[in-house]
């Protein structure tokens, strides 16, 4: 067994209790949490600071991760105190930053901030980016795409934003072709060829894994990162893997997103030292066993890609 293998053996039971639902829309509302966080929050506008004269924000996220500790250290020991808020929840950490009960949010990438921005009238905007989590095409029996054979059955996500990102990946793969006029949002009706005749099995994307053995399936499209540590599936094991510096991975960039009057708050300079920090590019890298990374992605892009991506919303809106 490898060095690998081991560490995430020995962080299996750990890693299932804080493991939650990510990057999956959904609008399930907590009334107690909300409660909570209302007691316990402070605000921080830009002008606020610490009685110290140092700066305090509370950032929210959508699941209790390790390297968020990290952060936090290393924040402080510039000056920033970072309070962490986890919400078990999709929709409590936009609301949240959007009423003013919490100064930002880092656990979505822009496709799902465009989303919520026009579902609620909202004008949230990304700070700068964080990470990007690797997706990949899996199979437990095939080692190439080239072995996937005709009529073979692929399990996607069922929902809108990952279920296109997984057609995006088999496109770039050149399983499929995609109209290009399907937009951010395309699904198996917009596919305009498919040479092998695939099928596609739409699926809960946190259960693909559990079903990454079904016999009906020759392979399955997910994050890697919605895997257990016990099924010792490592990004090696891609039989394709996406690539990050693409123009059509822009949209799966995960952002510290805040509310436009908050833009120039000055306690994102120093959030970003900290997140470029080498402790915390190896804590990312312990987290997710590298199938998670570091990326830079200009301010000034995120927000025009996130702008496009609002346009493109209204308009399937309004068709």
């Amino acid at each position: 067994m490898s060095e690998k293998s081991e560490l995430r053996r020995s962080v299996e039971d750990s890693r299932r209790k804080r493991r939650t639902t990510i990057l999956v829309i959904a609008g399930v509302a907590v009334v107690a949490l909300v409660a909570g966080i209302i007691g316990v929050v402070r605000t921080l506008s830009g002008e606020e600071a610490a009685d110290d004269g140092r700066l305090a924000i509370t950032i929210a996220a959508g699941e209790d991760n390790e390297y968020h500790d990290t952060i936090a250290e290393v924040a402080a020991e510039k000056g920033l105190d970072v309070t962490w808020q986890n919400l078990d929840d999709w929709v409590l950490p936009n609301t949240e930053v959007a009423a003013g009960t919490l100064d930002a949010n880092s656990f979505q990438h822009i496709l799902f901030l465009s989303n919520f921005n026009v579902e609620n009238g909202e004008d949230l905007q990304p700070v700068f980016s964080t990470i990007m989590s690797r997706w990949g095409i899996f199979s437990p029996r095939l080692d190439s795409t080239e072995e996937i054979e005709p009529g073979s059955a692929i399990g996607i996500p069922d929902d809108p934003s990952n279920g296109g990102r997984a057609l995006f990946i088999l496109q770039d793969a050149g399983l499929i072709e995609l109209d290009p006029e399907a937009g951010a949002y395309p699904d198996t009706d917009d596919i305009i060829d498919n040479p092998r005749d695939l099928s596609f099995t739409e699926i809960t994307a946190t259960t693909i894994p559990q079903q990454f053995d079904d016999p009906s399936l020759a392979a399955v499209v997910v994050g890697i990162h919605y895997f257990d540590p016990s099924q010792n599936i490592e990004i090696e094991d891609a039989l394709y893997l996406d690539d990050p510096d693409a123009e059509s991975s822009l949209p799966y960039v995960n952002v510290v997103a805040t509310r436009a009057d908050n833009l120039d708050n000055p306690a994102w300079d120093i959030l970003e030292e900290a997140y470029d920090d080498p402790r915390v590019i190896e804590a990312i890298e312990e987290e997710f066993f590298g199938t998670t990374m570091r990326v830079h992605v200009p301010a000034e892009t995120l927000r025009e890609t996130l702008a496009e991506l609002q346009e493109e919303a209204q308009q399937n809106q309004g068709a």
